[in-house]
């Protein structure tokens, strides 16, 4: 009785065994679905993107391809003439800036603010914690439209009106932000916080130094979402900016843009692409850890 001792090829199958070939049915239906995948996701991408292709384009536009029937999707005649207009016809860097000062002053706050009651929520135990949890809770559930005259009434008795403290101060803590980082630094292990109590560390040393550093993720979602509300921020500015000087942005190119009688279109779209190039060149820049900090923090 012969052994067969001859050396196999690295690739093949051991003697007896039989090799599972995937069907052709089954890899041409995985291909037919996927197919019909890409159709949909290039259908949503182009609804999302159309929009934003639309503004720009029209910016260069004159006013009147802007109220051509049937519209135009390209430029007939592409000029300079809105943006020039925009930057001479308004105190472009007035506004920009109040509109800056403002957006980082409140994005500030809350990744200081909110990451700290988030570690006292999630890290540290003392007396009503789970009271001003709730609390936190049913303010993140109540409408902003219901605490905004009360909010007003506020800040007009504290001699807050027509200042730009009037403008980020109300904004500086939101409850959307104190969960989300409650949340993240609940999946953070408290053996970092023993070692540095055996060091000799308090806790303000503690969060700074050690629990901080590792909210990266949280930290940069948080500062995205927050920035991004607060430079698109209309309605508040509108009714506690009350002379030129404190008019941020947006405000401005609403009053501007819109007569009595018609509104400059042109105008309006070309102010529009230069308010989002902040928010593009913020989101590019921390995109990676905004993903990072949605995945992770929804996984906690």
């Amino acid at each position: 009785m012969s052994v067969d001792t001859a050396p196999r090829p690295s690739g093949s199958a051991p003697a007896g065994t039989r090799t599972r070939r995937p069907r052709s049915g089954m890899v041409g239906s995985s291909q037919g679905s996927r197919w019909w995948l890409y159709v949909i996701l290039a259908i949503a991408l182009v609804a999302v993107i159309a929009p934003f292709v639309w503004m720009v384009l029209g910016s260069f536009k004159s006013e009147g391809e802007l109220r051509q029937v049937p519209p135009t999707w390209l430029p007939e005649d592409a000029s300079l003439n809105n943006y020039t207009q925009l930057f001479d016809k308004l105190s472009f860097g007035q506004f920009f800036t109040n509109s800056i000062v403002v957006a980082v002053v409140v994005t500030a706050g809350n990744l200081i603010f909110c990451s700290m009651l988030g570690y006292a929520l999630a890290m540290l135990d003392f007396k009503g914690k789970r009271l001003i949890f709730v609390a936190v809770m049913t303010t993140l559930m109540i409408p902003g439209v219901v605490t905004f005259v009360p909010l007003f009434v506020l800040v007009a008795n504290a001699g807050l009106i027509d200042t730009l403290p009037g403008l980020f101060l109300p904004y500086l803590v939101s409850p959307f932000g104190v969960f989300l980082m409650r949340q993240f630094i609940l999946g953070l292990p408290k053996d970092l916080l023993d070692a540095g109590r055996v060091d000799g560390a308090g806790e303000l040393r503690i969060f700074w130094g050690i629990i901080l550093p590792l909210c990266g993720p949280a930290l940069a979602t948080l500062g995205i979402l927050t920035f991004l509300g607060s430079w698109n921020n209309f309605l508040w500015p509108l009714v506690v900016a009350q002379s030129e000087s404190k008019y941020t942005l947006p405000v401005a190119l609403a009053l501007y843009s819109t007569g009595q009688n018609s509104t400059n279109y042109g105008l309006l779209l070309a102010g529009a692409t230069v308010v989002i190039i902040p928010i593009l060149v913020v989101f590019l820049v921390f995109q990676k850890r905004f993903i990072e900090g949605i995945a992770t923090t929804g996984l906690k």
